[in-house]
């Protein structure tokens, strides 16, 4: 396999400056400062590469809607937010080798014509900020940030800021109000980011992952990158495999690589004497897959949506077959309540109300229509939000239910009798059909219409 992120990540000392160069580090951005900023986006365009947020959109695409002027500044702001639940490979990649990640932050800010890039890191990363500031620090004093990048006279400052641990971050808009010091509060589009983004400027919002593939791209070209993987799910993904497999952890997979396969050889299968029961591909905001549904499914963007679901950050929880699914879904509802920033109406009431239910089913407290409220709610809820945490909080409520249904129906109390009250009493077929005596006697009287007006 085709290693591109994760070349160097168990090279001793690699955080260091020395030693990254010594694998290779900065060769790409070198490349890149040798071309104009067009080419670069022409060939990050050819590559094939895809957002690895979680979107999925092209990336040379997204750079194309920047159109630099003299008098309007250009920001490139780095998504190491990683707020989505199942999902840890950008902490992986800042963690293991941060000049790789710094050296796409640099091509990317060169492409679109930035001289001023942000690294955005969610507060409970505050550990990885230490190792980013020195790799920062590092690449100023070798020559390689600063007023003249590598003395092409190009110049580029990279700052770091910390979130406070906030989902919602995570979306673009949300984490552009965050570091203008504003409520992370989405923004409705249009105006798109790229003409009005932060401080009203022009901006691209980048991954973490997204940004680690440009060195390779720029070193080894687009038709190499296009070449790894499979149709339009170009070069490798990151895949942050936990729950009940045998080896959880950080793994780089080659686009088409068939699920079942990644999740039994890298992953090391279920426990002994389990199998699988179902798995959640892309972080716990994308439809959940059945074991059945698993078995037909590769890892890219196209099988992925034609099974209904989404490859999505890369977070892939999975399921054996002791696992309880309404506690699990019990669990991913709660957080989606708790994580709605309350802009939205439907997102505020919906994920409150949807947590609120499945907390009542499983106290034993539960009502015969409330799976079907649970799914109506979802309903009122889908693509009514500015952003997209109202649909993530959707996804694995109507899926987890709709997919293991008789584990929620076991919950709901008996459905009443619809039968008429004298039967349920037990009367014979005779009073059952006509009711009992008395009201059959009351009906065989003859009715009287009002009386007749004298003309």
């Amino acid at each position: 396999m085709t290693r591109i992120l994760t070349r160097h990540t168990d090279q001793p000392d690699q955080v260091q400056l020395d030693v990254a160069r010594r694998g290779g580090a900065y060769q790409g951005f070198e490349a890149a400062l040798s071309r104009s900023r067009q080419e670069v986006i022409q060939e990050v365009e050819a590559s094939g590469l895809r957002g690895r947020g979680g979107a999925g959109f092209p990336t040379g695409r997204k750079w194309s809607f920047i159109h630099p002027a003299p008098d309007r500044p250009v920001y490139l702001l780095c998504n190491a937010d990683e707020s989505e639940p199942g999902t840890f490979k950008d902490h992986y990649l800042l963690k293991r080798d941060p000049h790789l990640v710094l050296e796409g932050i640099a091509i990317a800010a060169y492409a679109i014509g930035a001289h001023k890039a942000y690294l955005y890191l969610r507060g409970e990363y505050a550990s990885l900020a230490m190792v980013m500031a020195g790799a920062i620090e590092q690449a100023k004093a070798a020559g390689i940030l600063g007023d003249s990048c590598l003395g092409s006279g190009y110049g580029l400052r990279v700052s770091i800021q910390l979130g406070a641990g906030a989902y919602i971050c995570g979306e673009e808009t949300g984490l552009i109000q965050s570091l203008e010091g504003r409520r992370a509060y989405p923004r409705v589009r249009p105006p798109f980011p790229a003409s009005a983004g932060f401080l009203d400027q022009p901006t691209v919002v980048n991954n973490v992952e997204t940004l680690a593939n440009l060195p390779w791209i720029m070193t080894e070209g687009a038709d190499r990158y296009a070449g790894v993987g499979t149709g339009r799910s170009a070069g490798t993904k990151l895949v942050s495999l936990s729950g009940q497999v045998s080896r959880p952890g950080v793994y780089e997979v080659t686009m088409g690589r068939p699920l079942l396969q990644f999740l039994n050889e890298e992953g090391g299968g279920m426990p002994p004497g389990r199998q699988l029961k179902a798995v959640i591909p892309g972080g716990t905001s994308v439809p959940i897959l059945s074991a059945d549904e698993a078995a037909g499914v590769t890892i890219d963007y196209e099988s992925m949506q034609a099974a209904g679901t989404m490859l999505g950050s890369g977070g892939m929880i999975a399921f054996d077959d002791t696992a309880q699914m309404p506690p699990a879904l019990l669990r991913i509802a709660e957080f989606y309540a708790h994580e709605s920033c309350g802009e939205c109406t439907p997102c505020r009431e919906g994920t409150g109300w949807m947590a609120w239910v499945l907390k009542r089913l499983l106290a034993g407290e539960g009502r015969v229509n409330d799976l079907d409220l649970l799914l109506r709610t979802g309903d009122n809820m889908e693509g009514r939000t500015i952003c997209g945490l109202g649909d993530a909080a959707v996804q694995p409520v109507q899926s987890f239910i709709r997919k293991f249904r008789p584990e929620f129906e076991a919950l709901l109390p008996p459905a009443p009798d619809p039968s008429p009250p004298w039967q349920r009493h037990g009367h014979g077929p005779r009073s059952a059909r006509m009711g009992p005596p008395a009201v059959e006697a009351a009906l065989s009287e003859p009715v009287e219409g009002p009386p007749t007006a004298s003309l």
